[in-house]
C-alpha cells in the first residue's frame, strides 16, 4: 500500500469524517520520480467541532504517528470543523494549495 492510501485509511478509522482529500505533493518538490513523503490533507471530521486549530492539526498529527515514522518528510493540514466547511463550501472558497519547492 502507499504511504498516500495509508494515510487515508488511518485518518478514516481515527475520525468520524465527512470529508477527507488526500494529496501527494512530492511532484512539485526535488525528489525522484514517485516519491510520496510531502502530502496535503482536507479533512473535515466530528471531533473537530468546538476545537480550536492547532489542536485540530495535533489531532490529526497524532493519528499519523505510524505513517510520519514510515517516511512523511511534510504534512499540510487543512483541517475544518463541519460549520466552517459549510461556510467554506456556500462561498466557493478554493482550498490553498501547496506551494512549489523553491530549493
Amino acid at each position: 500500500m502507499s504511504l498516500g492510501n495509508d494515510i487515508q485509511q488511518q485518518l478514516l478509522a481515527s475520525f468520524d469524517i465527512q470529508h477527507l482529500e488526500v494529496v501527494c505533493d512530492s511532484h512539485k518538490h526535488n525528489v525522484p520520480l514517485g516519491t510520496e513523503i510531502h502530502f496535503s490533507v482536507v479533512i473535515v471530521a466530528t471531533e473537530f467541532d468546538g476545537k480550536m486549530l492547532i489542536a485540530r492539526h495535533r489531532m490529526v498529527n497524532t493519528a499519523l504517528v505510524a505513517q510520519f515514522e514510515a517516511g512523511i518528510h511534510a504534512l499540510s493540514i487543512h483541517a475544518y470543523t463541519s460549520e466552517q466547511w459549510a461556510k467554506k463550501n456556500a462561498q466557493d472558497q478554493k482550498i490553498p494549495e501547496s506551494p512549489d519547492c523553491l530549493g
